[in-house]
């Protein structure tokens, strides 16, 4: 038996629940904390390490998010008043467990600050609700002006908007994370980290992160470590990839991926959220999880079906959109039938349903269920960012791979479907247009995490399910539903499919 310690990024089930569903099973033992923060509140950093220090001794492998370890969690990054002595303790941990154990292989993780476009201090210090969106936009100007181009005026005017005693906050804390940022690949560099990931949440061709990458490059350049370091679009699906990682190493095998895209203009798309071509994205993706890519399904062992537009990603919500880049140099009924005939012919399939930001092509789902296809793929995720889909939809089958249609395979795969298509299209839209306002609440405060609203989610997605789903919806079981963080972007569910 393999034991693999995993500290997650944060308790959200994406990252907490996700890489135990698919991957802890009897020849690979999947041990986690027990208990980590909840949103902004950071875990208790100390009872972390003790949980390394007991349970790394005889591991063969630790999957750990170095935001978790050195500031409590995701969000905790993004709000700290850390010392740097204290961050550089925690961050020491990493030493000692590879001098204790060394046999220990770690694969860490750790994100490059984000800078989002818009004000809400959801996830942000408090001060961000009020000038987010101009915090953002300086750091575009200022990348831009780095790079030659005549921006003052313009710049000039959002330094007079923007409290300098908020801005002077923001920038402080990604030197600071950034600073750390350098330290783990130093880490890297001196052989206490094995491979090491940083991805970026929210990424964007300028700003404050674009730069902090190009820091980053520079530094993965002068100390020769690009085939040790990876830095592309993601966070929520980079434990999953990980884990991947060390399965197919396990297996002593590289499984090799054939991509088939619904748009041949596809792999040129800059995906929402996203800093690249996703061509360029999905060659990340895929060697990290371990695999290789080809260019031909006859020696492939994984077919990943792209269902991207030509250009221009949409939100799920506004979804069907009628527009070229989806109808016109998009054909996802072609790809559904390449999908059917590869599967006739015993090829292992899995589908990156990322046509739309934050939620399943519901065409692509009522494709699936008229050819009866749903429990046919070996993979399935439409969530969130198309990194987040792509990580979840590989990992699934690089599981399939080596153990097939096994119960925990159906069961995410079911799972997959009620979040990605029932919950991220049409359940989580459809309750805050309509019922959170005339209950006192609204989209980033359902008040708690088990009441009304994961009580009428659950209706809801039931009814999804035997609508939307109906050529399985005897077989999917829906036990529980619950808020996370007591808003309304995630949802925490519990899925079984019974055969």
């Amino acid at each position: 038996m393999s034991k693999v310690v995993l500290l997650p990024l944060d308790e959200r089930p994406c990252n907490y629940m996700f890489p135990y569903k698919l991957f802890n099973r009897e020849n690979f033992q999947v041990v986690r904390p027990p208990k980590l923060g909840d949103k902004k509140k950071p875990a208790d950093v100390d009872g972390i390490i003790e949980f390394l220090r007991d349970n790394c001794r005889d591991a063969d492998y630790l999957v750990i998010s170095m935001d978790t370890l050195l500031y409590g969690g995701l969000i905790p990054s993004r709000l700290h008043y850390l010392d740097r002595d204290e961050v550089k303790r925690r961050l020491e941990i990493i030493k000692e467990l590879k001098e204790t154990n060394r046999k220990l292989k770690i694969y860490a993780f750790q994100c490059i600050m984000r800078c989002p476009t818009y004000s809400s201090s959801d996830e942000e210090p408090d001060y961000y609700d009020i000038c987010g969106a101009q915090i953002h936009k300086i750091g575009v100007l200022r990348h831009k002006q780095m790079l030659g181009m005549d921006v003052k005026d313009e710049l000039d005017k959002l330094y007079r908007e923007v409290k300098e005693e908020y801005l002077e906050d923001y920038l402080q804390r990604r030197r600071f994370n950034l600073e750390f940022n350098k330290m783990t690949l130093e880490y890297l560099k001196d052989s206490y980290i094995d491979f090491l990931i940083l991805p970026q949440d929210d990424s964007a061709e300028y700003g404050f992160t674009a730069m902090d990458q190009e820091i980053i490059y520079g530094l993965v350049s002068s100390w020769k470590l690009r085939d040790r370091v990876y830095v592309y679009p993601g966070a929520d699906e980079i434990g999953l990839t990980l884990l991947s990682r060390v399965t197919n190493e396990i297996h002593q095998r590289v499984p090799k991926v054939f991509v088939r895209y619904a748009s041949i203009k596809a792999p040129f798309m800059v995906p929402a959220y996203e800093d690249r071509p996703l061509a360029e994205s999905l060659k990340y993706h895929i060697m990290a999880a371990g695999c290789c890519q080809v260019y031909s399904e006859n020696e492939a062992d994984l077919i990943l079906a792209v269902t991207a537009p030509s250009e221009g990603m949409k939100e799920a919500r506004i979804q069907p959109v009628n527009n070229k880049a989806y109808c016109v140099e998009r054909n996802i009924t072609e790809l559904m039938y390449y999908v059917e005939e590869m599967i006739k012919h015993n090829k292992n399939v899995v589908i990156a349903d990322n046509a739309y930001a934050n939620g399943a092509d519901l065409e692509v789902i009522d494709l699936l269920n008229r050819k009866n296809l749903l429990m046919e793929v070996a993979g399935y995720a439409g969530w969130n960012t198309s990194a987040n889909t792509i990580g979840t939809a590989l990992s699934e089958g690089i599981q399939y791979l080596y153990y097939g249609k096994t119960r925990e395979h159906l069961d995410f795969l079911a799972l997959r479907y009620v979040e990605d298509a029932g919950y991220c299209s049409v359940v989580r839209s459809y309750v805050t247009d309509n019922e959170l306002e005339a209950l006192g609440m609204n989209y980033f405060d359902v008040k708690e995490s088990d009441g009304y609203v994961s009580k009428r989610v659950k209706e809801l997605l039931t009814g999804f399910v035997n609508e939307r789903l109906s050529s399985v919806s005897e077989n999917i079981e829906i036990s529980s539903v619950y808020m996370p963080w007591r808003r309304m972007f995630e949802v925490g569910l519990d899925v079984r499919f019974r055969q």
